[in-house]
C-alpha cells in the first residue's frame, strides 16, 4: 500500500522533530516543473538507502528519447553503438577507439578481471572497497592480495606498490572508494597509478567521479592519454540516474580497449544506447543531481554531528559512519523502521553506508536513526 508522506512520519512518531533535524522544507521542496523533468523516487513502501541510486531520473528529456527509440527495438544495437561510442570519446577528451561501451560499469570490472588475472594471476586491492572484480576473478582461478586500508581510511597505496611481484596481473583502485566516499590525494593517486602501470595492470574504479566537488581533480583517463597501461571505468548509474538501465564503458588506449571488447558477454541495447545520449546532453538534469545530492548527504552528515556519531566526508552519493555496533543488527532496527541501510563491509562491520535519497527519504532516516541512538 502506498504511504503518504504524512502517514510515513505519523507511523514514525516523531512528527514534531522534522524542523529541529532538516529545518524548513520549503528550502527544499521541489517544484511541479522539476518533479515532471527530474522524475523524483516516489515515497512508497521501504525507504532504500542501501544501494547508492541516483533518487531522482531518468529525466523527462531521457524518457522521450527512450520513447522514441523503440521504434529501433527490433534492431540489434551493434550498429547504434557508434555515435554513443563518439559522445563519450568527446566527453573524456580519447579517440572513440579508446572506449568500450559496456552493460553498466560491472561488466567492465568483470571483463577486466578475468581477462588480466585468470588461471591463477593475482590482483592488489585494498579492503574493503567494490568487490565486484575481484570476486568475479577468484571464480577464474584469480588470487586476491588484500591490502587493508590505513588509519584515514584511504587505500594504502605505499603498502600495495610494495606487494607488487611478478605474478601481479592488476592493482584495483576504487577513487572515490565504496564504501567510505574518501577521495586520495590528487598528486599521489597520480603518481601512484602511473608507477603501478609500468610494472602490471592499473585498473580506476570511477563509478563516483562525477560526485567530487574539486573540478581539478584529475581522472585517471590522463594517463590512458600518456599511453599508459591504465584501464578507467564509469557509468551513468549514479550521477545520470540511470542505474536501472545498465550503461557504462570504459577507457584504455586501443590494444587493450580491443582485447577487453573480446571478452565482452552481455551488451548495450537500444534503450540504454537512447537513454544515455540524452543522458549526456542532459546539463539541467546533471546539476540538478549533483545539487540534490550535496543537500541530502549535508542532512545526514548535520544528523550523525548531532548523535555524536563519526563519518567519513564523502565525495559520493552516501556517507560512511561509525555506528558503534554491528552493522547487520542496526540494519534491523532500521528495517523496523521503514528504512534499507546498506550491507556490513568487513572487517569494518561496525560502520555503516548510508545512501543519500530524497529529502523525504533523508529526513525518514534522520528520524529512525535519531529514535535509535537518543
Amino acid at each position: 500500500m502506498k504511504l503518504s508522506r504524512r502517514q510515513w512520519l505519523k507511523n514514525a512518531s516523531l512528527t514534531g522533530s522534522l524542523a529541529l533535524l532538516s529545518g524548513p522544507t520549503s528550502l527544499f521542496a521541489l517544484t511541479e516543473e522539476e518533479k515532471r523533468n527530474f522524475n523524483p523516487r516516489p515515497l512508497d513502501g521501504l525507504v532504500r538507502l542501501g544501494s547508492n541510486e541516483n533518487p531522482y531520473g531518468p529525466s523527462l528529456k531521457v524518457r522521450e528519447a527512450m520513447k522514441n527509440g523503440f521504434d529501433l527495438a527490433c534492431r540489434y544495437p551493434w550498429s547504434y553503438n557508434r555515435e554513443l561510442q563518439e559522445m563519450v570519446a568527446k566527453k573524456e577528451g580519447v579517440p572513440s577507439d579508446h572506449i568500450i561501451l559496456t552493460a553498466g560499469s560491472m561488466e567492465g570490472l568483470k571483463i577486466a578481471g578475468i581477462t588480466y588475472a585468470n588461471n591463477g594471476g593475482e590482483i592488489i586491492s585494498g579492503l574493503p572497497t567494490f568487490l565486484s572484480l575481484m570476486s568475479y576473478s577468484e571464480v577464474w582461478g584469480a588470487k586476491i592480495n588484500w591490502v587493508p586500508l590505513d588509519s584515514e581510511m584511504n587505500f594504502d597505496l605505499q603498502e600495495m606498490e610494495k606487494r607488487i611481484n611478478g605474478n601481479t596481473k592488476l592493482v584495483f583502485v576504487c577513487n572515490p572508494n565504496n564504501p567510505t566516499g574518501k577521495l586520495l590525494p590528487a598528486e599521489q593517486v597520480l603518481d601512484f597509478c602511473e608507477t603501478a602501470s609500468n610494472k602490471t595492470m592499473v585498473f580506476s574504479d570511477e563509478a563516483y567521479y562525477d560526485y567530487i566537488e574539486d573540478n581539478t581533480y584529475p581522472s585517471m583517463v590522463e594517463l590512458v592519454k600518456k599511453g599508459k597501461n591504465v584501464i578507467v571505468s564509469k557509468t551513468l548509474s549514479k550521477v545520470y540516474g540511470l542505474a536501472g538501465i545498465r550503461i557504462g564503458y570504459l577507457i584504455a588506449k586501443p590494444e587493450i580497449a580491443e582485447q577487453l571488447s573480446d571478452r565482452m558477454v552481455a551488451n548495450t541495447n537500444i534503450m540504454a544506447i537512447e537513454a544515455a545520449k540524452a543522458a549526456l546532453e542532459d546539463q539541467d538534469f546533471y546539476d540538478f543531481s549533483l545539487k540534490k545530492n550535496h543537500e541530502a548527504r549535508k542532512s545526514i552528515e548535520n544528523t550523525l554531528r548531532r548523535l555524536d556519531l563519526a563519518y567519513i566526508p564523502s565525495q559520493a552519493n552516501f556517507v560512511f559512519f561509525h555506528a558503534k555496533q554491528d552493522v547487520g543488527v542496526l540494519g534491523e532496527k532500521m528495517r523496523e523502521k521503514g528504512v534499507v541501510i546498506g550491507r556490513p563491509f568487513p572487517p569494518l562491520n561496525d560502520w555503516c553506508r548510508i545512501s543519500t535519497g530524497t529529502l523525504e527519504e533523508v529526513q525518514l532516516f534522520n528520524l529512525a536513526l535519531t529514535e535509535i541512538y537518543s
